[in-house]
């Protein structure tokens, strides 16, 4: 019952923040609650959803490069500037960060109410996107091990 009220009432969070992914998502969750064999289908869920998510987030990256709209010269380009280097030296942060992030909440599952709350309210309140977790978790484990916190 307390995950029917969790879930529900990140669904009216949502709806008063208009947060169209999140209301959507909380939906198919809900929904997916009410299948008979759900045991089944959220663990395979958890364990693969983030990988299906990047997968479909290259896919759209890669679709003006299929479409003719970004090419090669384009890539040549980008290294002629500094934005160019700054966009490269942050992709490549955030794809260490998120590397640690996936490890993080896997080893550290206490940690992931916390990161769901805070990117909750990130995309509600602050008009950001639900692909927070994944980096904030990199991110709290830089910050966890520069610190030397242990963890439970």
């Amino acid at each position: 019952m307390e995950s029917w009220l969790f879930l529900i009432g990140i669904f009216i969070v949502a709806l008063l923040g208009k947060n169209q992914s999140l209301i959507i998502a909380s939906i198919v969750v809900l929904f997916l609650k009410l299948i008979p064999y759900s045991d089944k289908i959220f663990p395979l869920l958890n364990k693969q959803g983030i990988n299906w998510g990047v997968t479909i987030i290259s896919i759209t990256i890669l679709v003006p490069i299929a479409t003719g709209k970004i090419g090669f010269m384009d890539l040549v380009n980008s290294f002629k500037s500094p934005v160019g280097w700054i966009a490269v030296a942050c992709g490549i942060l955030v794809s260490l960060l998120s590397y640690q992030g996936v490890g993080f909440l896997s080893a550290s599952p206490e940690v992931t109410v916390a990161l769901v709350m805070g990117t909750i309210i990130g995309v509600v309140f602050m008009n950001g996107i639900a692909a927070g977790p994944i980096i904030a978790s990199g991110i709290a484990y830089l910050i966890i091990q520069l610190l030397q916190i242990q963890i439970k």
